[in-house]
């Protein structure tokens, strides 16, 4: 384990003795130390910084005090900036009735005011439409059978009773793929079995992701192998496949201007965001800024 040490003086204490030693290398267990950290000479509390880090998880205490320390920092310069300028928060309830805090109303108004979102055009929105033309297809329909030999991993036993019916079942399709519906009918542990273990017309996301895998890969009429889920061991048919189709734009056109919008106000956040540590005096923590303006 990591632990954390604030470096509270900037410097080490000598030794009363000089001679040259070679030092192991630094453990994982080796303390990582820290530095005071001040935004435009205010500082910000180790107790604030550890706070933080619960928001912040990480594979070690030192990128979760990075991460934590660069989140304070910035919501930092962002209020410093909101009171210079003389913005006076407007707290505004979400949907669900909770009033936002002084400070979040400030960040919020700040961003509304300073960081500058230009909306798409016509053109624009067409142009990204006819560029990514495989984001607006329908999902694709499939007519599928199933034959479910029922079993739970978890009873090793079962399951690989389970795995050996389906085994021979799949034997018996191979020679005879013309029993399919009749085996259904007497053997399947699906209520689809009732109607040949059809299930309809199914789409992605409707079944589990190996059953979805295993109908993907068929051609049309083509029968799997044993196909393993958490609700046993299935032999599917696929009947047809309809393959998805384009969206007309009109219907998608104001997916692609709010998708574009968040694009660019995130882009500009960031920029604005850079320009604002370019022009601070940061101790204790590096973080990249800008010198210039970014946002025209």
């Amino acid at each position: 384990m990591v632990s954390i040490v604030i470096d509270r003086t900037g410097t080490h204490a000598r030794t009363d003795h000089d001679h040259r030693h070679q030092h192991a290398p630094a453990r994982s267990s080796d303390p990582v130390i820290l530095p005071p950290v001040s935004v435009n000479g205010v500082p910000i509390s180790r107790k604030e910084i550890a706070a933080e880090t619960q928001n912040f998880p990480a594979v070690n205490p030192g990128a979760a005090w990075h991460a934590a320390t660069r989140a304070l920092v910035i919501r930092h310069l962002l209020l410093e900036e909101a009171r210079r300028l003389g913005i006076v928060a407007e707290p505004q309830a979400d949907a669900d009735g909770r009033i936002e805090t002084d400070e979040d109303s400030l960040l919020r108004l700040l961003l509304e005011r300073e960081v500058q979102t230009p909306k798409a055009d016509e053109e624009t929105l067409r142009r990204f439409y006819e560029n990514n033309r495989k984001r607006f297809l329908t999902p694709p329909l499939f007519e599928a059978d199933h034959i479910l030999i029922a079993g739970r991993r978890e009873d090793v036993a079962a399951f690989a009773q389970a795995r050996e019916r389906a085994a021979s079942l799949a034997a018996v399709l191979m020679r005879q793929p013309e029993r399919f519906a009749d085996l259904a009918r007497d053997c399947s542990d699906c209520p689809s079995r009732e109607v040949g273990g059809s299930l309809g017309q199914i789409s992605i996301g409707d079944t589990t992701p190996e059953f979805e895998t295993a109908l993907s890969g068929l051609a049309e009429g083509e029968i799997s192998g044993p196909v393993e889920t958490r609700y046993g061991v299935h032999l599917i048919r696929l009947a047809r496949k309809i393959e998805g189709s384009l969206l007309p734009f009109e219907a998608v056109k104001s997916r692609i201007a709010s998708y574009l919008e968040e694009h660019v106000r995130r882009q500009a956040t960031a920029q604005y965001i850079s320009l604002l540590i370019g022009r601070a005096d940061i101790r204790g923590i590096v973080l990249d800024g800008a010198a210039t303006p970014l946002v025209q």
